[in-house]
């Protein structure tokens, strides 16, 4: 039980770092920018919302299999693929997770005050300081909510992962696969113990979500 909850925490860690940088960039270009071609932008982040995780994971398995430019990269420099290993476990995760986090950060960035930022553009800072010095303070606590947010749907993450990564025990299996594979051999007593531990895991990260979301809302940020 301790090596598949390490491997689903380091899954989850490993995809919220990756969504991170990308998930911020993307929510301060659409929370606080009106981009050319926004329409087809929120489409794109809320596809993986719209798609069974097989798709995705499938489409995943094409775009990093030993076959496609990245699968031969990897291949070239690493001497091995990427796919059936925690890594491909952790993309999967992190496409899949994305749009939950990028759709909070948008929401924690719409609400900062543009007058603080033309203030502080007036004042000589530019769009990068202005960044790091008023809308990132002000939003701060919905972009850790929404951080959160990703973390939870990338513990829970299954179809994607099973297509892409498989379900190998003490490599790529994370709780949601164990728990297939205990009720698959009808293992039920030790499915209910994954079951336990996923529940805890949820309920940690929710409640520290929920309660960053009330922060927030306290001060009119969200």
């Amino acid at each position: 039980m301790l090596e598949v909850t390490y491997i689903t925490l380091k899954v989850a860690l490993a995809a919220t770092v990756i969504n991170f940088p990308f998930a911020l960039y993307i929510g301060w270009i659409l929370g606080r920018r009106n981009p050319r071609g926004r329409l087809i932008l929120e489409v794109l982040i809320s596809l993986p919302l719209a798609l069974p995780p097989v798709v995705t994971g499938y489409a995943l398995l094409l775009a990093l299999g030993s076959r496609s430019p990245i699968g031969s990269f990897t291949q070239f420099v690493f001497g091995s693929d990427i796919i059936f290993t925690w890594v491909a476990a952790s993309l999967a995760a992190a496409v899949v997770s994305f749009p939950l986090m990028v759709r909070s950060i948008i929401v924690a960035m719409s609400a900062v005050d543009p007058r603080l930022e033309r203030s502080a553009r007036s004042l000589g800072a530019g769009p990068v300081k202005t960044f790091f010095s008023i809308t990132l303070p002000l939003s701060y606590q919905g972009v850790i909510a929404g951080t959160l947010l990703g973390f939870v749907r990338a513990l829970s993450e299954f179809g994607a992962t099973i297509i892409v990564a498989g379900n190998i025990p003490g490599v790529t299996q994370t709780l949601p696969l164990a728990i297939f594979a205990k009720v698959q051999t009808g293992r039920t007593s030790e499915a209910f113990e994954l079951v336990a531990v996923s529940v805890i895991l949820a309920v940690i990260s929710l409640a520290i979500h929920n309660w960053l979301l009330s922060r927030s809302s306290n001060r009119g940020v969200i």
